[in-house]
């Protein structure tokens, strides 16, 4: 493979398969990174030589997040925790999520990610640790807040710290705004982190779903971007490992 982009995968796409034995598959394909795994699988990691590319572990949950604040006490308290063995480990990026509106309007639920993310941006400064805020659409997480690339990168511009960025989930943002190439080129330097799947239904990134990922990953390689991209579809074919090295290689500009 080429590797102009660092490849990463989504191992809950493939969960049949035990992590472990699932390590050396990706390895074999020649890549290197894994997405969302938490600090009890690290060593695991560590034996195969496998870099962790977007970590998880201290989130609530995905409706459970930073817009409201009586989530704060327990999220500070998680990610204080985490932010440091994520550095000590040799990773960088540790997700998190604004959380579902629950009748909170945008902008009050914006503040309240103000005030809660900026108790840990500084801890995450310190060890060069990036938080990555997911965005997701209202089809599969209905009244999620941080729901289009706008209200993302509005929060990145009043938290002013490179060490907060987007996880640009580039199927999510297909169903919810569209226009993928051309935000990507106008907010790239907010995202940190990208997730792929085919449109519609999540599946393989191939011909039978709406995107040119090849197109997007060209796009994103002209912007200078040096992060991951992991895959994270749901293989519709029974040689879910000949999918996963189709996408890489669809992916492999």
């Amino acid at each position: 493979m080429r590797n102009n982009i660092n490849h990463s995968v989504c191992q809950w796409c493939f969960n049949d398969t035990a992590l472990e034995d699932f390590l050396v598959i990706i390895k074999d394909l020649g890549v290197t990174a894994i997405d969302l795994i938490g600090p009890k699988d690290w060593p695991l990691l560590a034996k195969h030589n496998i870099h962790c590319a977007m970590c998880n572990g201290a989130e609530i949950s995905l409706e459970h997040g930073w817009n409201n604040p009586e989530y704060h006490h327990q999220l500070i308290k998680n990610y204080t925790e985490l932010i440091p063995q994520v550095a000590a480990a040799g990773y960088t990026n540790l997700i998190c999520f604004s959380g579902n509106n629950d009748g909170l309007d945008k902008e009050t639920g914006m503040q309240n990610c103000i005030n809660g993310l900026s108790k840990i941006i500084p801890l995450a400064e310190k060890h060069n640790v990036v938080l990555q805020m997911e965005l997701f659409n209202q089809i599969d997480h209905p009244d999620y807040m941080c729901d289009s690339s706008n209200w993302g990168v509005a929060l990145c511009k009043k938290l002013n710290s490179p060490n907060f960025k987007l996880l640009f989930d580039i199927y999510h943002m297909q169903i919810q705004e569209g226009d993928i190439i051309r935000t990507i080129q106008k907010n790239h330097q907010y995202f940190g982190h990208y997730h792929t799947a085919g449109v519609p239904g999540r599946n393989e990134i191939n011909y039978t779903q709406e995107l040119n990922y090849t197109a997007i990953m060209k796009a994103i390689l002209a912007t200078g971007f040096t992060g991951y991209v992991a895959q994270e579809f749901i293989p519709l074919s029974k040689n879910k490992i000949q999918s996963l090295r189709e996408s890489f290689l669809i992916c492999d500009v």
